[in-house]
């Protein structure tokens, strides 16, 4: 796959901030924008997910404080698939430091 830069956030919920603005809640999945399905690979029209253009997938988890105040649950399978080893931090994909001849 292409790099795309970051994913965005599909999720099962919304709610709006003080100032208006749509954010997230419920099950939060990583999602890039002008595709029709999660990194986990879930449909997001059969799965009823909404979509948030406007908020990066590092925001969902809590110690961003971002939009992550009423996430209940971030998808395991697209933490994984974004390159994160868990929801504690980001992690450098694995490479061959010393390959053989």
């Amino acid at each position: 796959m292409p790099a795309r830069g970051e994913p965005s956030v599909a999720a099962s919920g919304q709610w709006r901030d003080e100032h208006g603005v749509r954010m997230p809640s419920g099950e939060a999945h990583a999602w890039y924008p002008g595709t029709n399905q999660t990194l986990c690979g879930l449909a997001l029209s059969r799965a009823g997910l909404l979509r948030f253009h406007h908020v990066r997938w590092p925001e969902v988890f809590p110690e961003s404080g971002g939009a992550a105040e009423e996430i209940g649950e971030v998808c395991r399978r697209c933490v994984a698939a974004s390159g994160r080893r868990s929801h504690r931090g980001w992690s450098r994909r694995w490479t061959r430091t010393s390959p053989r001849p």
